[in-house]
């Protein structure tokens, strides 16, 4: 049996380094790979997150506003505990819970009759927006990391 030496040391040669170094470099850059693949999916789900609550808060604005006209000028008249859910999930997938309560009180005194108190009413708009597939809020769903809700809240009065 030979042993095979190197051509100018008279020293064994060393066979298999290269192999070694190889599969070193792959799982460096297999990890390198998993992190990258990790960092652009947690960059996704949070853009969707962002996406989500944006639409939330678009929808809570309009059931505010919605509930603003009915409480004005639509059927809410005296807002005694009204609620109701707007269906917004073709558009923006959600829903808005839109209640309203209002409050007589007295301010001033009548132009027209003196000495007569001049009525005004209170109205207070709630409007919750959330993704849930029925009412908002939704507390089972609140736990949940897909789950999105945003409020407004909105006062006027009718004069």
């Amino acid at each position: 049996m030979t042993q095979r030496t190197a051509h100018r040391t008279g020293k064994p040669a060393m066979r298999g380094l290269g192999a070694i170094a190889a599969i070193v470099v792959l799982v460096v850059m297999a990890a390198m790979a998993a992190a990258v693949v990790r960092l652009g999916s947690a960059e996704q789900n949070g853009f969707a997150q962002q996406l989500n609550a944006s639409r939330a808060s678009q929808a809570a604005q309009a059931g505010a506003e919605w509930g603003l006209y009915q409480a004005l000028r639509g059927g809410w008249t005296t807002c005694a505990g009204t609620t109701q859910t707007l269906d917004l999930s073709t558009d923006l997938g959600m829903r808005v819970t839109v209640s309203c309560s209002s409050t007589l009180y007295n301010e001033g005194e009548s132009a027209s009759t003196p000495g007569t108190p001049q009525q005004r009413r209170l109205y207070t708009i709630d409007a919750v927006a959330c993704n849930a597939a029925t009412a908002c809020p939704d507390a089972s769903r609140a736990v949940t990391p897909n789950y999105v809700e945003r409020r407004r809240q909105v006062h006027a009065t009718d004069g």
